[in-house]
């Protein structure tokens, strides 16, 4: 391999130019308390972190840029720390997703325009994952992801307790009045115990693992827990390492090949994972010019069974995943199945980077002859209610439910589901359908995670705990249940889910890959006529924006105007 030279570094241009623009830039190195010994001839490393006192799962961020730092420094590279928006999935609203594009764009402008010559990127909470390795493959200089990791798991009254899926559990055993308010409290207290993403096989879990399988992180990196030691030797490590692949010149174009995407598609399955990740595999692989689709996924779930033992699918989480071997461990079982000459940013092929990978707790990671599910987690459907396709996580549903058809009880929107799921006089029993509209990429605008809509409390009651539940939303990753997400075309631009009236018979056959609304086109033909595309729910700023230039759920809600095409020129100086 031919190694570049200090005067092809792209912040030479910065720091070596014998021109007045060049003098400004060393003087506010200066400034910055950093002689020209310091960055002179050396590549300059972003570390982009996405620190912030609002988003907790990266609360140790601040101590790993500085593990990073050390080492960039100690590879004889010159680090620069940037903070990046943050993307705290708890707290943001109405959904994270809504600034995924604006979090990848930032990405891409701030290398653009700073002298940098290769990224540390540094995220794990759901939407960081992609976006920042977006932004990373649209601007292509060399660039490393260290996951932030998950939390420890949960623990209350002498049993694990899941973010999101034990969560969501016992809130609805408190609705339904099988736990005391003062146990509840207390069992907040118990769920969240360190810093570090969602424990269980969630969005952030399944996105920071893919990013580990696309060959974006060192190996081994994925599964470490946050607070770990081992944690931060990663995250020192991979500060040494970017600095060998600015030299090399190793950059995402070389790494996010069609193969590794393959490989993320079957990864995805075996672990169960996020239904939210078919959406951000699809943006991040157009991304890198490799037109992904649906159809893409639909194989792969047929051949590929569940063999990550892990929440909601399963019964362990990150801690126990970790201890069983990790990313690598799964890999190394599923060899078979995979491209093992693709490329990592370790300067290793994956499969020269799971060499001597092991197993070491057969119930977490399973044996191929031994799945937990026969079939990927993953379903596609199709039919006359979603002619583009919609999802459906079929290894945490009820499996009785898989095949199913029930009235619809359709609510107009959020707010609509709020005022009235809980009402004593609402018309619906177990066999019922729940059908919220207006919560697509444009209907928000955002797409939140509203898809798994609460059982009516009357139900709880009665001992009901899940129901087939279909909308044009997305669902954590962490949640469960009979629940069909994305269907597309969203309600909001007409979709036939804007069409659907109380009473319609709705059916469901997983195993056929159907989705079917009971209705007449003669029928639908008529309602459309009728229908009236709402006006955009924000009417100015960012929201605006998303609202007009988002694609479709199948077509990775990214923004056509960032998809590749002429390159963009770097900025002049």
């Amino acid at each position: 391999m031919t190694r570049r030279q200090p005067e092809d570094l792209r912040s030479a241009r910065w720091y070596a130019a014998p021109t007045r623009m060049g003098s400004v830039h060393r003087q506010r190195a200066a400034q910055a308390g950093h002689p020209r010994q310091d960055y002179e001839g050396k590549p300059v490393i972003g570390i982009f972190s996405t620190w912030s006192d609002l988003n907790p799962c990266h609360g140790h961020f601040r101590e790993r840029a500085q593990n990073v730092k050390e080492g960039v420094w100690q590879a004889g590279g010159f680090p620069v720390e940037v903070p990046v928006m943050s993307l705290g999935e708890p707290y943001i609203k109405p959904s994270a997703l809504l600034y995924r594009n604006m979090l990848a764009m930032e990405v891409e402008e701030m290398l653009r325009a700073h002298p940098i010559d290769g990224v540390v990127l540094m995220g794990g909470c759901d939407k960081t994952t992609p976006a920042m390795l977006m932004g990373a493959m649209s601007m292509d200089l060399p660039a490393i992801f260290v996951p932030s990791g998950p939390m420890l798991s949960g623990r209350w009254r002498g049993k694990p307790l899941g973010s999101g899926t034990d969560t969501s559990k016992l809130f609805m055993e408190y609705k339904a009045g099988q736990l005391s308010h003062a146990d509840f409290v207390e069992s907040e207290l118990a769920s969240s115990r360190s810093p570090g993403h969602c424990m269980t096989m969630g969005t952030a879990a399944t996105m920071t693992s893919l990013a580990e399988v696309l060959g974006m992180t060192l190996p081994g990196a994925a599964a470490i827990p946050a607070p770990d030691s081992r944690h931060a030797q990663m995250a020192s490590l991979t500060g040494r390492r970017i600095v060998d692949m600015v030299w090399e010149d190793l950059r995402p174009s070389a790494i996010l090949t069609r193969k590794a995407f393959d490989n993320a598609l079957a990864v995805l399955m075996a672990l169960g994972g996020s239904t939210n990740a078919m959406i951000h595999l699809i943006a991040m692989a157009r991304r890198a010019g490799i037109p992904l689709t649906l159809s893409d996924f639909e194989p792969v779930a047929d051949r590929v069974p569940v063999l990550v033992n892990l929440k909601p699918s399963g019964e362990y989480l990150m801690e126990d995943f970790f201890e069983a071997g990790g990313v690598r461990g799964l890999l190394s079982m599923m060899r078979d199945l995979l491209d093992l000459s693709a490329p990592t940013v370790s300067g290793m092929t994956l499969g020269e980077a799971i060499d001597g990978a092991q197993v070491y707790h057969p119930d977490v990671i399973r044996p191929m002859d031994r799945p937990l599910k026969d079939k990927g987690g993953l379903v596609i459907l199709r039919g006359n209610l979603a002619p583009d396709g919609c999802v459906i996580k079929r290894s945490a549903a009820d499996p009785a439910r898989l095949k199913h058809r029930g009235r619809a009880l359709v609510f107009q929107n959020y707010d609509d589901m709020t005022a009235r799921i809980d009402d004593p006089a609402l018309d619906v029993d177990a066999d019922s359908v729940l059908v919220l509209r207006s919560a697509g990429p444009r209907g928000v605008p955002g797409m939140p995670e509203w898809g798994m809509l609460p059982i009516p409390q009357k139900l709880l009651q009665q001992g009901v705990r899940d129901m087939l539940r279909i909308s044009d939303a997305r669902m954590s990753g962490t949640h469960f249940g009979t629940v069909v997400l994305h269907v597309t075309p969203e309600s909001a631009v007409g979709g036939p889910l804007a069409l659907v009236e109380d009473g319609d018979f709705i059916e469901l056959d997983v195993d056929a890959k159907r989705i079917h609304l009971d209705v007449s086109d003669e029928e639908l033909a008529r309602r459309r006529a009728a229908w009236v595309m709402p006006d955009p729910p924000i009417q100015r700023g960012w929201g605006r924006l998303f609202h007009d230039h988002v694609s479709q759920a199948n077509e990775g809600c990214d923004f056509p105007f960032l998809l590749p095409g002429a390159p963009t020129r770097e900025p002049q100086l």
